[in-house]
């Protein structure tokens, strides 16, 4: 059967499709495209304006929608649930449908196909269409994390990182494919995300991990790319905003994106034909392993894969995702649900998610409109939204990469690197708070860059404090301090203190509020109140950050992925023994 593989290189070109399309490789760049459109939500400064004007809302209002949409991009625990109980495709399904509803609405809303829908149907609409990101975060990021569970940092942090630079690819393609225009924005990012997702529905799923050689080094070649690319994007960026481009040169500059953005797929080509080479390579001497009688396994490696085995049906049996609450196992371990939720170190994620991601969602969520407050042209303001996204990138791969390097060489802990995260964005709320020339684009690099560090730690703490087996739920879980944040911050206090200033403002010129239709602040007195107040929250929550870097140090000092090592090394034993057979 061997020599008939060899000489038939047809079977030999289907195998190796088949190879390649059910790999782990193949499946870690399917994941990246997912996640390259999973963040249309970080585009809410671009067209918040268009809702804004088109259907005559004021701040608050529109504020009001800014966090519904933080709401469902980060109240994923439906999606968590749902990925516990179904296969991965049918969560993904379940997004697509999500986005192309929720944005498709808001868009019919924009351009008034449809009559204009109450405040809360547009809170609804916009809730729907965010959430559909956890759906995709979900089937896509924690199947990863799942099969890469040695280098979990690297994989969240390329896997965030491609989220982060979603607005900005979705800039490049909607000037590309309908010009400089806010209202089919929206529409792109209604068909295009659910298409990526139906597209490599069946690609990604949970596999059997084992060691591979080029592990680490394909993970600093995706680095490398993904470093091209936001460069590139950033040069884009910059250009398009002191150059007038043609519809032509938006098109060649969305093709370049697009090359750069599938060069990982080069990669997963080489490195699933080796894999591809050294499975034919054992096939071709099962035979003689059939034929020469070898001796029998030593007693102790039968009994260690026969303990290996026990160990993973008892897991499944023992205990429910919701039991055992008061006997909490050690740290790393894989906790149940409400282990997890009602633990000392999950309450203080949460006090920090409150502070730092809150703070951070707010500054974003108002750019548009203190770019318009400090009287930036309205190109220079999607360019701020643009640098975010592009900071935001750099900082979810600098997270991920760097935390890992001082975690494995210095055993420093990742909760200290929470800590210098969220003391970067209260000096880019002062530098909103107390303007000058240029400072809105010094902070929206500082609170981009803090922003990606803060959820990619977010993300990796939560898997390597309380394991893996609920990672689904308990990410989703752990991101829910993120709304409640932005609600409290963005609507009760930055918005109202905004409103307040428009009010004066129109009240000195012997205005009132039913004279206009669109309620705007324009000088720096109106953000200067409201961002003090955020740059004292994330410096609350940087003191709050060290109480868990105290309780986490001397499990951060211990080799916290033994147990994944451990696995791998067992899962490899057991298919050798399948060879032989």
């Amino acid at each position: 059967m061997a020599d008939s593989m060899v000489k038939n290189p047809s079977f030999g070109l289907c195998s190796f499709t088949l190879q390649f399309l059910r790999g782990r490789w193949f499946m870690m760049f399917a994941s990246f495209l997912i996640m390259a459109g999973a963040g249309a939500t970080y585009l809410f400064g671009v067209y918040s304006k268009v809702i804004k004007s088109t259907l005559g809302y004021d701040q608050s209002t529109l504020n009001l929608l800014g966090t519904c949409k933080d709401l469902g991009a980060n109240v994923g625990v439906l999606s968590g649930l749902l990925a516990e109980v179904m296969p991965t495709w049918f969560v993904l399904l379940v997004g697509s449908v999500m986005n192309f509803a929720g944005y498709f609405l808001i868009w019919l809303a924009v351009t008034k196909k449809i009559a204009t829908p109450k405040v809360w149907q547009m809170c609804i609409y916009v809730c729907i269409g965010a959430n559909s990101q956890n759906f995709a975060n979900t089937g896509s990021l924690v199947t990863c994390v799942k099969n890469f569970p040695d280098s979990r940092g690297m994989m969240l942090g390329l896997m965030k990182g491609f989220v982060g630079l979603s607005g900005a690819i979705f800039t490049q393609l909607y000037l590309a494919i309908y010009g400089n225009d806010s209202k089919s924005l929206i529409l792109l990012i209604g068909w295009l995300p659910a298409l990526l997702s139906i597209l490599f529905i069946f690609n990604i799923r949970e596999m059997k991990s084992s060691r591979h050689p080029n592990e680490v080094r394909v993970f600093y070649q995706n680095l490398v790319i993904s470093i091209s690319l936001a460069l590139l994007l950033m040069g884009l960026t910059i250009s398009q905003k002191y150059l007038k481009f043609s519809h032509n040169a938006y098109v060649a500059c969305a093709t370049i994106v697009c090359v750069v953005l599938f060069l990982p797929c080069i990669i997963a080509i080489r490195e699933e034909f080796y894999t591809w080479k050294l499975k034919k390579k054992e096939i071709m001497q099962t035979p003689t392993r059939i034929i020469v009688e070898k001796p029998p396994l030593p007693v102790s490696e039968i009994v260690e894969l026969d303990d290996f085995s026990m160990a993973k049906k008892q897991e499944k049996n023992e205990v429910g995702c919701f039991s055992n609450v008061c006997n909490k196992p050690k740290r790393g371990e894989d906790y149940t649900i409400l282990q997890a939720l009602l633990s000392v170190d999950m309450l203080i994620l949460f006090v920090v998610t409150f502070c730092g991601l809150g703070c951070s969602l707010t500054a974003v969520d108002n750019l548009g409109q203190i770019g318009e407050s400090l009287d930036y042209p309205s190109h220079t303001i999607s360019t701020f939204v643009s640098l975010v996204s592009i900071w935001n990138y750099f900082g979810r791969v600098f997270s991920g990469f760097v935390s890992e390097k001082l975690l494995l060489k210095w055993k420093v802990p990742r909760t200290l690197m929470m800590t210098f995260a969220l003391l970067l964005p209260s000096i880019g709320d002062l530098l909103i708070a107390f303007p000058f020339p240029g400072s809105v684009y010094v902070a929206s690099l500082l609170i981009g860059f803090s922003f990606g560090i803060q959820l990619t730690l977010l993300f990796i703490i939560i898997s390597e404090l309380f394991g893996l087996k609920y990672y689904s739920t308990l990410f989703n879980c752990g991101q829910l301090a993120s709304p409640i944040g932005s609600y409290v911050l963005n609507v009760k206090i930055v918005g109202k203190l905004y409103d307040k200033e428009a009010l004066k403002q129109l009240a000195s010129k012997g205005m009132t509020r039913s004279m206009v239709k669109e309620l705007v602040c324009i000088g720096k007195q109106c953000y200067r109140n409201s961002f003090i107040i955020l740059a004292c929250v994330n410096a609350f929550g940087a003191l709050v950050s060290l109480i868990l870097v105290w309780r986490t140090k001397d499990y951060y000092k211990t080799d916290i992925y033994k147990r994944f090592r451990d696995e791998m090394e067992a899962n490899e034993k057991e298919m050798k023994m399948v060879a032989h057979k």
